[in-house]
């Protein structure tokens, strides 16, 4: 096990108010840290920040403003994130300037400047979409930066309470319908939210162990997910009727969401980079580097995680996470 962090660690957190950002809000304040976040003047979702948490009004670029709210940190996380764009453009604000000017603050402003940027698998393949390449152009700009001590972390599909993204999957699938996005051998790793934010919390707590790293995690499935895989699971064993969905029909409707994205200006999520991401064979992880450094070990199993998203419980921390 790493070098352990100093007792009740101040930490500034960005990305707060999202599904991802609100576990880790919880986590690191049961673990008693002194937490601080920053939120975007006009966000819609003040109402995410921990009662126990301060807040800084900043955009992403504000530097005099980080500045200010990294000063005292021991450490600084970076978890803001655009997953939904156009073009480059609307990827570059949070993904990568944000990534650039935090970094650039942490420096300017930290007695010992220590960077976690929360990044995504989709870095490791820059090629396939917009926002796969601005995840590593945000990782290149934060392992630039001089005179900063870092680590990033590669989380796979991320799912639990909250997430908006992977639930319509699994109800599907748990209704008796089976749609399959990607290859019919496709592999994917997936991770449940709480195992992500403990691991972020792990390795702030052995930064030392973490530091200059790029780690990939997952829930510890050995060769990840196939889709019979995520079937059977949902359905706990019972037949569901498979839809596989034409990689040209997932294209064709990627295109016309981005042409009507570019008439009424709102930011797709189905793109044609994301088709190329749905579609890629292997989306796979290794969690050993990461357990080495700080001991932790994935807690959750898909199915585990899956069922406790439809008890009553889990339907509301879904609702209002």
């Amino acid at each position: 096990m790493g070098e352990r962090a100093e007792a009740r660690p101040r930490i500034v957190l960005t990305g707060a108010t999202g599904f991802i950002g609100r576990h880790l809000q919880r986590e690191l304040i049961a673990a008693g840290c002194d937490l601080a976040v920053v939120v975007r003047p006009r966000s819609a979702h003040r109402a995410a920040v921990h009662p126990a948490a301060r807040v800084h009004d900043l955009e992403l670029d504000d530097h005099a403003g980080l500045c200010a709210a990294l000063r005292e940190a021991d450490f600084a996380i970076y978890g803001a994130g655009a997953v939904r764009g156009r073009d480059a453009t609307d990827f570059a604000l949070a993904n990568v300037t944000g990534v650039r000017c935090f970094a650039q603050a942490a420096v300017a402003a930290m007695a010992h400047p220590r960077v976690l940027l929360l990044s995504s698998l989709a870095a490791s393949r820059p090629q396939l979409s917009n926002y796969a390449a601005s995840k590593r152009a945000g990782e290149a700009a934060l392992a630039a930066q001089d005179g900063l001590a870092w680590t990033i972390v590669r989380p796979p599909a991320v799912y639990g309470p909250g997430d908006r993204e992977m639930l319509p999957l699994f109800t599907a699938m748990r209704r008796g319908f089976a749609p399959r996005l990607g290859p019919p051998d496709q592999r994917l790793s997936l991770l449940h939210v709480t195992d992500l934010a403990r691991a972020v919390r792990a390795m702030i707590e052995c930064f030392a162990a973490c530091r200059a790293q790029i780690f990939d995690l997952d829930d510890g499935r050995p060769g990840g997910y196939g889709w019979d895989d995520l079937r059977a699971l949902a359905r706990r064993g019972r037949p569901a009727l498979v839809l596989p969905v034409p990689r040209a029909l997932l294209g064709a409707l990627a295109w016309t969401n981005l042409v009507l994205a570019r008439l009424f200006g709102y930011r797709p999520m189905l793109s044609p980079g994301k088709v190329n991401e749905l579609c890629e064979p292997r989306w796979l992880c290794n969690n050993q580097p990461l357990a080495a450094a700080t001991g932790w070990r994935p807690q959750v199993a898909l199915r585990e995680g899956v069922d406790s998203l439809f008890t009553p419980a889990g339907q509301k921390r879904s609702e209002n996470p």
